[in-house]
């Protein structure tokens, strides 16, 4: 037997993923976002440029095609969408747009964390106003109050300040990490040096420990417009009644983000916690390809971490119920093909029907119909198709009554 690839999934049943999508498109257009597709190839140089080339994803998960071109699958969307608004010419800003499907990074499997993942992507590019975050984090927060009805999550958010704030609270942390250097893991030991900021990505919890009870914070470090910015920013929150938890050691784990980061976590994750991050990002769009910089904001929201949360409440959730399905039970091979016109016909007026044509007995067609959970089945034996009748059995009654092959639409769809 032949299984499928590690870290990937069949979805057999997707009505929740689905209801997921359905109701997130329906409520991204009431805030007047535009639905992109982008490519699920791209340049492997979008995202070495974009993300940084001393990100994990850059350095070890990125699936790379092997060939001529240097391309791969993407890892994000965030980046094919700043590239989709370079190349296109898109003039008009704020352009608010949204995007959804598979994800591709080469991790390590566990709980809500896959190979092929699902994300929906949501970007403000051409926005410098902080009331911007305010509105896409409120959106996001009723998204999942609302649309989804979760009821135990929590936003974090931090603030990480203009390039020039963090280049000068990096020397502090510097500072402050070799100060500690015996304390710390090899991978913060390799990251103080490459990749600074994440060492507030370690999953060492003694290192957890020390860097949020005695590591600098870069909110403590801002210059004054952005101290006014992130004050503006929980002002805003506070008045939208959105309920929020500062946490300064939250940086993302990507290159191209400043100022604005927040994440929404559940407990019922598990160590993988989160199920939205983004914030603001400066520089991207120049980065791959414009004359000129668009500050821009965005998120993206876990698809199979809200799968997780929603499995547990699904009963709750208005899901969308299958149409009533009509069997047509031809007695035998003669009547198989007015039977399968009589699917067509009900079909073709928006009636759900399936032909029972794989038994020649009318007992087991009709513990087939049964099976699949008919709502009437449409008998049409030799004594029926001489007289362009149907003998009609409703499943759960047991009723039965004769019609004409012509009543059969008017009398279902009642």
């Amino acid at each position: 037997m032949i299984k499928r690839v590690t870290g990937t999934q069949d979805f057999l049943d997707i009505t929740l993923l689905n209801f997921i999508i359905e109701q997130t498109k329906k409520y991204l257009k009431l805030h007047h976002f535009s639905e992109i597709i982008v490519p699920i190839l791209e340049p492997t140089e979008l995202f070495k440029r974009s993300l940084g080339v001393e990100t994990d994803v850059v350095k070890k998960e990125m699936y790379l095609i092997s060939g001529d071109e240097n391309i791969c699958l993407r890892p994000e969307a965030t980046a094919s969408t700043a590239r989709a608004f370079v190349e296109n010419g898109i003039q008009t800003t704020p352009w608010k747009v949204f995007t959804w499907g598979p994800m591709f990074r080469h991790e390590r499997p566990q709980k809500g964390r896959y190979r092929q993942f699902h994300q929906v992507s949501i970007e403000v590019i051409g926005t410098n106003a902080i009331a911007q975050d305010a509105e896409v984090i409120a959106l996001l927060d009723g998204l999942f109050s609302k649309m989804l009805a979760f009821d135990s999550y929590a936003l974090l958010i931090n603030f990480l300040g203009c390039h020039e704030d963090r280049e000068a609270f990096k020397v502090e942390l510097r500072k402050f990490l070799e100060t500690h250097i015996n304390e710390i893991c090899d991978q913060c030991k390799v990251r103080k040096d490459t990749n600074i900021m994440r060492v507030f990505d370690c999953k060492n919890e003694k290192d957890k420990e020390l860097y949020a009870t005695q590591a600098p914070k870069i909110i403590q470090h801002l210059c004054s417009v952005c101290s006014t910015e992130w004050q503006e920013l929980q002002e805003l929150l506070e008045l939208l009644s959105i309920s929020f938890h500062v946490q300064p050691t939250l940086v993302r784990g990507l290159d191209y983000y400043q100022k604005t980061v927040f994440e929404f976590v559940s407990g019922n994750l598990g160590a993988q916690n989160a199920f939205c991050g983004g914030g603001r990002y400066h520089q991207l769009v120049k980065i791959v390809g414009a004359r000129e910089d668009q500050p821009s904001v965005g998120a993206a929201i876990g698809v199979e971490r809200l799968l997780l949360m929603l499995e547990a409440i699904k009963d709750r959730l208005p899901l969308p119920q299958p149409p009533a399905i009509q069997a047509i039970i031809p007695v035998e091979p003669a009547q198989k093909p007015i039977a399968m016109l009589v699917a067509q016909e009900l079909i073709k007026h928006g009636i759900a029907a399936q032909t029972m044509i794989e038994s020649d007995s009318l007992k087991s067609m009709m513990r087939q119909a049964n099976r699949i959970g008919a709502q009437h089945a449409i008998i049409i034996g030799p004594e029926e198709l001489a007289k362009k009748e149907a003998r009609v059995k409703n499943m759960t009654t047991g009723e039965e009554q004769s019609l004409k092959q012509t009543e059969l639409v008017q009398f279902l769809m009642k």
